[in-house]
């Protein structure tokens, strides 16, 4: 799963806005400490709708299966939870902080991809309540 989210350096995170509608912004993220880790600029509006509900979604790179290479297709992977604040990003040369830091909480993974033939789907999902879940599709 890391593999899938290292595999390219923007991603796309979904947040709910006050009204309850969801906003889907591009983002970057890391995982450090063994954390999942992303940020917020000041004033953005990802921030406020996660400090007012943490619930997010995200979305790793995609990457398109290529004709005739579909056993290549490394596939796609998301992560939803709650986002945790984590205190303020540090600006550089000593200027005031430039946003927070929010650490992931995750409450599911998910990684889609082809089996070994590439002629189905398979989805495997993660919950702490149920554990690991694997699916294949035509």
């Amino acid at each position: 799963m890391r593999s899938l989210f290292d595999a390219g350096r923007h991603k796309t995170i979904a947040t709910l806005r006050a009204d309850g509608a969801p906003r889907i912004s591009g983002i970057e993220c890391e995982f450090a400490d063994g954390a999942l880790r992303f940020g917020s600029m000041t004033g953005a509006r990802k921030g406020a709708d996660l400090r007012r509900d943490p619930r997010f979604a995200l979305h790793g790179p995609t990457l398109h299966p290529v004709e005739g290479k579909e056993q290549e297709w490394p596939g796609e992977a998301k992560i939803a939870g709650r986002a945790i604040p984590a205190g303020p990003v540090a600006a550089e040369g000593g200027d005031p902080p430039d946003g927070e830091m929010f650490t992931a909480d995750i409450i599911e993974v998910v990684i889609t991809g082809l089996n070994a033939e590439a002629t189905k789907l398979v989805v495997e999902s993660w919950t702490p309540e149920r554990g690991l879940r694997r699916v294949e599709r035509d």
